[in-house]
């Protein structure tokens, strides 16, 4: 019997960054990008509660910090709100949303792995990462 054949996919963690100036940030998603199965998945946590707790001077409210979020998800997903890069292939917005910004949403260095199974591991790192 055959095994899976292995996928190299990359992931980020997706973060709010609440003062850029101070680098701090907490996690609330995953994006994650297999090229070769023109595959992309992100998962984001919206627990403003959570994000209160971590910065009490939050100067943005929950519905505009939501609207960031589902913003990038619209991104990875190429959903038509996204716009022209909705018809981009999966690694350009993989490349575009996990580039270097000075921004509120931003991402981690992506890093790779392989997978026989994308969804699992992409649920594992969720669970490890964010929750």
């Amino acid at each position: 019997m055959q095994s899976k054949p292995e996928n190299l996919y990359e992931y980020a963690v997706v973060r709010f960054v609440p003062k850029v100036e101070r680098e701090e940030f907490i996690n609330v998603g995953l994006i994650m990008m297999c090229k070769r199965r023109r595959w992309i998945r992100t998962a984001i946590v919206a627990d403003f509660a959570r994000v209160k707790a971590f910065a009490p001077a939050l100067a943005i409210s929950e519905h505009m910090l939501r609207k960031h979020l589902d913003a990038f998800e619209s991104m990875a997903s190429g959903h038509v709100s996204a716009g022209d890069m909705s018809g981009w292939p999966v690694e350009e917005r993989f490349r575009w949303l996990t580039a270097v910004r000075s921004a509120c949403i931003q991402t981690s260095r992506p890093h790779p792995g392989m997978s026989a199974d994308l969804d699992a591991d992409f649920d594992r790192l969720f669970a490890e990462l964010v929750l």
